[in-house]
């Protein structure tokens, strides 16, 4: 066997592995997300539990968020139909969308500070203390879902893609939108459960 059909068997096999692996790492997530909302939702039980209503900034956030994978979305379509520049720009707006996300996000705990919702120290509850370590965790898996796509439009920029050579693009949109899909997730979660 030559050494550039081992070459071209080896980027096979990881390329067929790539997907799944990444798809057990986002079930063992989920898993720990499940975890944090089922021990929110044993805690509201306490007397000294308080509810609030969750601020604008949120509401913004996960427009945000939506319209970001939309971006990823489009962009990954006009990458299979050879509009390389399109598709980068798309990649750019879809940067932006996600650092609006993060502000707002951060805005939003701004405001529950400010109605006198405090995370940490003696006026802090145990919801808040919930709500802050389990955004905190998502704000976590956000900035490597930002390390991620900064890393796709680098790839991008230096022509990595094409539309048929595309997996890196497909894992990290992939990744984007499960970030995506678990704040939503999140998002309903504190609004119904308070």
């Amino acid at each position: 066997m030559s050494q550039e059909s081992l070459k071209s068997e080896l980027k096979t096999a990881k390329q067929k592995s790539a997907k799944p692996m990444l798809w057990v790492s986002m079930i063992s997530m989920t898993m720990f997300f499940a975890g944090l909302t089922s021990a929110y939702v044993v805690s509201r039980k306490r007397e000294d539990w308080v509810s609030f209503d969750l601020p604008t900034a949120f509401y913004i956030s996960t427009i945000l968020i939506v319209l970001s994978s939309i971006t990823f979305i489009l962009s990954q379509r006009l990458l299979k139909k050879n509009n390389i520049k399109a598709s980068f720009l798309l990649l750019i707006l879809t940067l932006f969308l996600g650092i609006g996300f993060i502000y707002f996000q951060y805005e939003g705990f701004n405001n529950l500070k400010s109605i006198g919702l405090f995370f940490t120290g003696p006026n802090s509850t145990v919801s808040t203390s919930f709500i802050i370590g389990i955004t905190f965790m998502h704000i976590l898996h956000l900035i490597a879902g930002l390390i991620v796509l900064l890393v796709v439009i680098y790839n991008h920029y230096k022509s990595k893609y094409t539309a048929t050579e595309l997996l890196g693009f497909e894992l990290g949109a992939i990744f984007w939108h499960f970030v995506g899909v678990l704040w939503i997730y999140l998002f309903f979660f504190f609004y119904f459960i308070r």
